[in-house]
């Protein structure tokens, strides 16, 4: 089973490199940075981890607009929000550069044995999560503001069971049993906000470079409610003048390039950097570990703590981006027998 997966997922890098490099942006007509909307495509699962639990599968996209003086300029926000995105903080300041983002995503929970039928009351639960949502962005040369809010489901709406036991049956995997046990269908709701700071940079004449970037954040709702704070390093050849690299979550933002008139022309480089971060979050409500909010269901004891811990390589050519991340996760809840490890596989793509 394990060849099979590491099969698959050779195959799933392929894949996403020669999508990018086909499509890659000097194909088509040069713009400043500033002109260039974003794509980006989060790929994250424990089979690089050699596991099939916890928090096993998620996909999301999210797209970004160009670089916007004001809210007021991008059409896809109602005009009745306008006044609302005024009174945030960071919104109208007016030294940042703004852009609109819209995400669509899906994350799939197991237990530690999904061969099971019957309910492990000391394991993780069954939870699927289908979303989408609109993230704001606020940015200087130094400092990325990223307000998100998410809407979608939890339970068997969000489909989890059917997306785990159709990819398990198209690679010939054993079938999770204990999907009648999942979390039952809640609506959810998710607001976050995000900080990052490039405290540090340095870049010799060789274009070799490293910089230090540091983020804080708030997440509230059903979902998840917690507060965060983190950094990463980044070393390596033309590393890339936006906010460095994401896992899926709540206000992470993404790699928003920086304000046109500050940030490096982007046709025709090519950049390799590696990076290592850490980031610890305080949980006051998970609701894939706690269970539904208004009715019974499974759920295991959280721990109010949990710290991840990451090393990762990016490789850039023009603005095309692919991005992977080895993360060490602690235990999440009572009980669980070890940490996680999961794999987190990013391709960004500027057009």
């Amino acid at each position: 089973m394990i060849c099979t997966k590491r099969a698959s997922l050779f195959s799933l890098v392929i894949g996403i490199l020669l999508a990018g490099f086909l499509l890659c942006p000097g194909l088509l007509e040069a713009k400043t940075p500033g002109e260039y909307r974003t794509l980006k495509i989060f790929f994250e699962n424990d089979l690089f981890g050699n596991t099939d639990k916890y928090y096993t599968n998620a996909v999301q996209l999210t797209w970004l607009s160009k670089d916007l003086a004001g809210y007021k300029e991008d059409v896809r926000l109602p005009r009745w929000t306008l006044p609302i995105i005024r009174r945030i903080p960071f919104a109208d300041h007016p030294d940042s550069i703004h852009n609109v983002g819209l995400i669509l995503g899906q994350q799939i929970y197991t237990p530690s044995n999904i061969e099971s039928k019957r309910l492990l009351k000391d394991d993780r639960p069954y939870a699927g999560f289908l979303y989408g949502g609109l993230a704001l962005h606020s940015k200087t040369e130094s400092r990325l503001d990223t307000m998100e809010i998410v809407f979608g489901v939890v339970g068997p709406s969000a489909l989890g069971e059917q997306a785990q036991n159709g990819i398990h049956q198209l690679r010939s995997i054993v079938e999770a049993q204990g999907w009648e046990h999942q979390l039952r269908d809640e609506p959810a709701l998710s607001l976050s906000w995000q900080r990052k700071w490039r405290n540090w940079s340095w870049e010799a004449d060789s274009l070799l470079g490293a910089d230090l970037l540091t983020n804080s954040g708030v997440a509230l709702g059903n979902v998840r409610t917690g507060a965060n704070f983190g950094g990463e390093f980044r070393f390596g050849y033309r590393i890339p003048r936006d906010f460095g690299s994401d896992v899926i979550r709540p206000g992470a933002g993404v790699s928003a390039p920086l304000p046109s008139d500050q940030a490096r022309a982007t046709g025709g480089n090519f950049g390799l950097h590696a990076f290592v971060g850490a980031q610890l979050e305080g949980v006051a409500r998970n609701i894939f570990l706690d269970g539904n909010t208004w009715k019974g269901s499974h759920s295991v004891d959280k721990k109010p703590l949990v710290a991840d811990f990451s090393v990762g390589l990016a490789v850039s050519f023009e603005t095309v981006k692919l991005t992977y991340r080895h993360l060490f996760r602690t235990k999440e809840f009572e009980n669980q027998e070890q940490g996680q490890v999961i794999g987190s596989l990013t391709l960004t793509w500027a057009f």
